[in-house]
């Protein structure tokens, strides 16, 4: 039995439910499904049903396209297409002289299918600043949107929006951190996420790719830690030669310098004297 064939023993059984203690039924007019989410220009499925035995007539009242898919008296189906915004739709059905309607809401939503997480910068030092930005282009609606940060399996940080144009949106959520030695070890990414349970709806989740950041410790090369003392003893090496010559020549100046001063006296004495047997 297809789900169309049973909205006529639904009607029915409808019917005895509501019947009064005098034996009169309640004339009631019923949609399914109650509520109807609907992607952007796409198509779904109304069905307007009557606890009436014999509906004087009935139908589907909207602006949208719509194709008759099976006439009954009790009920009838169809499908109604090209859906581009929130709207109502009104079931009716006349019974014995009088009307009754039930409207219908249908909320139309647009995936995020597009998730881009960036990191600014993706190559940074150990203890230095960075931020995680996540970006949907075009979602709706947007007050039934989260996006959250991870870290690895981690939430970061986890953010709803409010609404605003009934157009999808960009959303877009931002992050400030500091690096430390986990963020080098664990992928980044951003979950999207649409809740539409309120609205008659499902749960749809989408993910960004992952993005490694590239954390570096502010620590000497192997290079640097041999070059260092290698200079520092070769610039010990160096002052030590510079005073050591500085004190030679300074002695062996002295000692010149006083052996010039005796000959000079020497020379300046008189003839007489120097010929003087000692």
């Amino acid at each position: 039995m297809s789900s169309l064939s049973r909205w006529g023993l639904h009607a029915a059984l409808l019917a005895l439910l509501c019947c009064s203690e005098s034996g009169e039924v309640a004339f009631e007019v019923y949609t399914w499904p109650e509520r109807l989410v609907v992607e952007s220009r796409g198509s779904g499925m109304v069905n307007c049903s009557t606890n009436c035995a014999q509906p004087e007539s009935g139908g589907l009242e909207t602006n949208l396209e719509k194709t008759l898919l099976e006439d009954q008296p009790q009920w009838k189906s169809y499908l109604i297409s090209n859906v581009s915004q929130d709207m109502v739709l009104i079931c009716y059905f006349n019974c014995a002289g009088k009307q009754q309607t039930k409207s219908l809401n249908i909320s139309v939503y647009q995936l995020p299918k597009q998730v881009t997480l960036k990191l600014q910068p993706m190559w940074v030092t150990l203890g230095k600043p960075f931020t995680i930005e996540c970006r949907v282009p075009t979602v709706e609606p947007i007050e039934s949107l989260t996006l959250t940060l991870l870290r690895g399996k981690e939430t970061l940080h986890s953010q709803t929006f409010t609404g605003g144009a009934p157009a999808p949106q960009e959303a877009r959520v931002a992050l400030n951190s500091t690096a430390n030695k986990e963020d080098g070890l664990l992928n980044f990414s951003c979950q999207a996420e649409l809740d539409l349970r309120a609205r008659g709806g499902s749960v749809f989740r989408s993910i960004s790719e992952n993005q490694v950041l590239e954390v570096y410790e502010p620590t000497l090369n192997n290079q640097t830690i041999i070059i260092f003392p290698v200079v520092s003893v070769l610039l010990f090496l160096f002052v030590t030669s510079v005073l050591l010559c500085f004190i030679f020549g300074q002695h062996w100046r002295q000692r010149r310098t006083g052996t010039y001063g005796v000959r000079a006296a020497w020379k300046r004495l008189p003839q007489v004297f120097r010929a003087q047997p000692a």
